[in-house]
């Protein structure tokens, strides 16, 4: 993905993240910026902890665990980036939220393009 590609993505995460404040009581985020630091915090630690575990208990993968560590980290991103706030409920709530919306626009992880660029070497 080229700086572009990642600049776009930021930015949708943003806009993500501050209509999920809008609507989930409990997660606020301050305002642009933050949420920009916010998705740029989430998207470091959701690479760190899927480098490190693995696809599934990334909060990219399936199932129960990967939303677990989604709102894991919603809410411990809370203490790095100033002017977002979140109790737990609020962060499993963001959570639920920002799975759902992303059923409708997937994100791709630095891991799954990775892999999509071998498998069409390979084929």
């Amino acid at each position: 993905m080229h700086v572009l590609g990642h600049l776009i993505r930021f930015i949708v995460s943003a806009l993500v993240l501050m209509i999920v404040s809008w609507l989930v009581p409990g997660f606020s985020v301050g305002g642009f910026w933050s949420a920009i630091l916010l998705a740029l915090v989430i998207a470091v630690a959701s690479w760190i902890i899927e480098g490190i575990f693995g696809k599934r208990i990334s909060p990219f993968g399936r199932g129960i665990v990967g939303f677990l560590v989604s709102a894991l980290v919603i809410y411990i991103a809370q203490f790095i980036v100033s002017g977002v706030a979140t109790s737990m409920i609020g962060a499993i709530l963001a959570a639920l939220v920002i799975g759902i919306i992303d059923l409708f626009i997937p994100m791709t992880t630095p891991f799954e393009v990775g892999t999509s660029r071998r498998k069409s070497k390979i084929d």
